[in-house]
């Protein structure tokens, strides 16, 4: 099955999830501008990157979708929402990124990202009905790891700034991380993302062993970074890598 997606001048053909291929076809004024940037397109990206077997194409349509996010890249949000609905993102785990997000890439993106899914979510009759609730049956705490994440903060930050402190335990950690319609690996993944995206790879040691911890592979990490290149820059990467590098070292030990 191949479904044509058209928005902001992107084309974009899903195939099967199976075959796991994605191409594109770019607005005509990009051969025309940048024929180079029309060939590395077609024949890169999309022929290629999106092919890879080491990471799904769900999974890469995912971390592309909380790239643009975080970029604010609200012309091809809408594309891309199709995209990732079209490769098995379910409406419930683009309403559970966009809600996450907003805590990592600032309210600002988030809204702007509900309004671009807004008109994708109606073509699709998509209803209410078929998002979180706002109050849902929350996942077990992992009691072990929130107590030693909550001492490292609380003990380094608790005389900084209390109210950051508190939001993150009773915010973050024993509300948002729990909601079940986006899985735990699923929020890692895109956290780290959007880290990588913003250009915060300082940040990213916690969230990629959380990741880790959760279910993504080595692989499927080192697969991550080489997508977001395309989407972040080649030195947004590159402040990521020895980030990466040394978490994989250390969890080899």
């Amino acid at each position: 099955m191949k479904t044509f997606l058209a928005a902001t001048g992107v084309a974009l053909i899903a195939g099967t999830a199976a075959a796991q291929d994605a191409a594109t076809t770019l607005p005509t004024a990009v051969g025309r501008v940048a024929p180079a940037l029309d060939a590395y397109s077609k024949d890169d990206l999309f022929g290629s990157v999106w092919n890879g077997a080491e990471l799904s194409m769900r999974d890469r349509a995912l971390v592309t979708f909380a790239a643009l996010m975080t970029r604010h890249e609200t012309g091809n949000l809408g594309a891309h929402i199709a995209l990732a609905l079209d490769a098995g993102v379910t409406p419930a785990e683009i309403s559970e990124t966009i809600t996450h997000l907003a805590f990592y890439t600032g309210w600002g993106n988030a809204t702007a990202a509900a309004e671009a899914a807004a008109p994708v979510f109606e073509e699709r009759g998509i209803a209410s009905t078929d998002l979180p609730v706002a109050d849902p049956e929350l996942l077990p705490l992992n009691e072990e790891a929130e107590a030693a994440r909550e001492e490292f903060v609380s003990g380094t930050y608790g005389s900084v700034s209390k109210g950051v402190v508190d939001n993150t335990r009773e915010l973050l950690f024993r509300d948002l991380w729990l909601r079940p319609d986006l899985a735990p690996r699923d929020r890692s993944l895109v956290t780290v993302a959007a880290l990588i995206a913003a250009g915060q790879p300082e940040q990213m040691t916690f969230h990629l062993n959380r990741a880790m911890d959760n279910g993504l592979t080595q692989t499927e990490a080192g697969a991550m970074l080489s997508h977001l290149a395309f989407y972040t820059g080649w030195p947004k990467v590159f402040s990521a890598l020895p980030v990466a590098k040394a978490v994989f070292e250390q969890r080899a030990q």
